[in-house]
């Protein structure tokens, strides 16, 4: 499971998301970006600054 916690990119920001697919979490973390913080473009740079911070979790069981 892939996780992205924008907090680590935008301090104060408690949101989140996972999928089993990375292209997934960061479809709906370059959504988040534009809807929430006004991010209007997404430059390469923010793209490899939230695909820097996508951990890989294990499913609990």
């Amino acid at each position: 499971m892939k996780e992205f916690h924008c907090g680590s990119l935008v301090p104060g920001c408690d949101w989140h998301t996972r999928h089993p697919e990375e292209a997934e979490v960061m479809r709906r973390a370059i959504e988040h970006m534009r809807e929430t913080h006004g991010e209007s473009t997404i430059r390469e740079t923010m793209v490899e600054a939230i695909r820097s911070r996508i951990e890989t979790k294990r499913d609990a069981a």
